[in-house]
């Protein structure tokens, strides 16, 4: 943003210099006032288009293309269910507890006991640690 505005800036104080010393030259004299106030008009419309299209450009969205494959032995002989395997999932997206419960129209009681299942069932004691696990044992992408 202030890229732009220096760059408009110094567009401007080119384009009064450009005028000043036109004011003082032979065309001056050859030409109208309409002339001149065209110009700038010209000038600070394509400026106009050039900064409105830089500052509205729409912003891209990458997705990556995953070659995640769920591990469905790891995940019977964990013996996680499928709602404490929804409750990873959203743990590996950086939810709080509170978000989690929200989003799962659950409380955050029920939440908690779903992440205290998760650590004993993947021999985790932080969050971080049981998505690296469940990532490493192919149960999250």
């Amino acid at each position: 943003m202030k890229r732009t505005i220096l760059l408009y800036s110094l567009a401007l104080a080119a384009l009064l210099f450009l005028l000043q010393w036109l004011q003082f030259g032979y065309i001056v004299r050859d030409l109208s006032l309409e002339f001149y106030l065209g110009v700038v008009a010209v000038v600070f419309t394509a400026v106009g288009i050039w900064a409105g299209l830089k500052l509205t450009k729409p912003k891209t969205k990458v997705v990556l293309q995953s070659n995640f494959i769920f591990n469905e032995e790891e995940y019977n002989r964990l013996g996680i269910s499928k709602r404490e395997l929804e409750v990873l999932g959203l743990m590996a997206q950086g939810l709080s507890n509170q978000e989690i419960a929200d989003k799962l129209f659950v409380s955050l009681n029920t939440i908690k006991t779903h992440s205290a299942n998760l650590f004993i069932k993947l021999d985790a004691k932080r969050r971080t640690q049981a998505v690296q696990k469940a990532k490493e044992l192919g149960l999250i992408g």
